[in-house]
């Protein structure tokens, strides 16, 4: 099983992008799938995340409101819209996919399925 994520690029302050994260391979249960992003020299920063079963999200406050993340159970892949994008959302961004229970501070830790990350870089 692989995540592959997608949908980075170079965009302008307020822009819109959205990454894709496709599952390919066997299935495989989840509980969650989320997405991450980190730069360089700092770890790695949770940005939201969705439950597979019943879709609900949650976010990190510096994206609450600007940044919706969804997922197509029949198309086996997370989607986050980010809208209004600024400078410090530019980051890699990484997608992942595992067990972890329902609001864990520790989905990063638990989320065992990665995938690699897709670059976002938002100038200002």
């Amino acid at each position: 099983v692989q995540l592959q994520a997608f949908g980075g690029g170079l965009v302008q302050a307020g822009g819109v992008l959205r990454l894709s994260c496709a599952a390919s391979g066997r299935t495989f249960s989840r509980n969650v799938m989320a997405w991450f992003r980190q730069t360089p020299g700092k770890e790695r920063q949770f940005v939201a995340v969705i439950r597979w079963n019943g879709g609900i999200t949650a976010y990190a406050d510096a994206v609450k409101g600007r940044f919706t993340i969804s997922r197509d159970k029949s198309e086996d892949t997370a989607y986050l819209q980010m809208n209004s994008l600024q400078p410090e959302d530019t980051a890699v961004y990484y997608c992942a996919a595992g067990n972890p229970a329902w609001g864990t501070r520790y989905y990063a830790r638990l989320c065992g399925l990665w995938g690699r990350g897709t670059l976002v870089t938002v100038s200002s």
